[in-house]
């Protein structure tokens, strides 16, 4: 059966369409991607080429030790353990009391639950830097200054977002799931623990994505609030390759390079559950 003209030109509509998409997103990706790009190429740079005009985008010649000096021009494994265990607490932080706070939100039937719920969304208008001035002055009085208390209490007090985000994909377990695990004798507390929990895997891994972002990329905090070098984090540890005099910027573009790459590795490997997390509008049955 031979095809029409009119099937051949119509698909042949389609093949261009999907290449210009393609092409489209392409340039889009570079353009987005070009200040990495560019990051990594200064990090194997010599000062010379990078000072250079005008500026080349590749090197003449690849200096990977570049890596290796920067890492070692200042404690860096102790700054990056630093930080691992803030992000660490952090996410585990941000995890459990917002999982839990969601699902009562969600599944526990209680007076004045929607009005407590609106409240706690209008903390989302409330701009960050208004409180920063407050908080500091309330760690300061309790002596948590020059500590990491302050960087990691504030994940276990909630997030806006976070239980806004939770409450919808809790909401679409099926209620007579939670009224069998009542008759079989559980609490909230075990519902929320043993059921309700592995059934939100999307959901608990962006969440836990982006607290370890956030708390992997807070410079501001660990600024504010951190005064020993002992305690430093990586993203202050960055700034001592800036001077008042000169900039080593192909060690601190090699060790940017390197602060980076667990923020990408670990959205490179949970991306599936990422983008199906972030889904708010699959979570809205309920």
């Amino acid at each position: 059966m031979k095809t029409t003209p009119r099937y051949q030109s119509r698909s042949f509509r389609t093949k261009i369409k999907k290449v210009l998409v393609s092409l489209i997103l392409l340039a889009g990706s570079l353009v987005i991607l070009s200040p990495v790009l560019w990051m990594v190429s200064t990090s194997l740079k010599t000062p010379g080429e990078i000072a250079q005009f005008p500026p080349s985008f590749l090197p003449d010649k690849f200096q990977w030790n570049n890596y290796i000096e920067a890492w070692n021009t200042a404690p860096f494994t102790r700054w990056a353990l630093n930080t691992l265990f803030i992000t660490v607490c952090v996410v585990i932080g941000s995890v459990l009391v917002n999982s839990l706070v969601a699902y009562g939100f969600a599944k526990i039937r209680f007076r004045g639950k929607n009005i407590l719920f609106v409240i706690v969304l209008s903390t989302m208008l409330i701009p960050g830097f208004v409180l920063l001035i407050p908080q500091y002055m309330l760690f300061s009085k309790i002596g948590w200054v020059n500590t990491y208390l302050p960087l990691i209490v504030p994940a276990f007090l909630g997030n806006a977002f976070f239980i806004f985000l939770l409450r919808q994909f809790f909401m679409t377990l099926p209620n007579e799931m939670i009224e069998a695990a009542k008759i079989d004798g559980a609490n909230h507390f075990q519902i929320w623990w043993k059921i309700a929990m592995p059934l939100m895997k999307p959901a608990i891994i962006t969440i836990a994505i982006f607290s370890f972002n956030g708390a992997w990329n807070d410079f501001l905090g660990p600024l504010l609030y951190i005064n020993d070098e002992n305690l430093y984090t990586l993203q202050i540890g960055l700034q001592t390759f800036k001077g008042t005099v000169q900039t080593q910027w192909h060690y601190l573009m090699a060790a940017s390079v390197l602060v980076l790459l667990p923020v990408v590795l670990i959205f490179f490997f949970f991306q599936k559950y990422f983008i199906e997390g972030a889904n708010i509008t699959s979570g809205t049955k309920g």
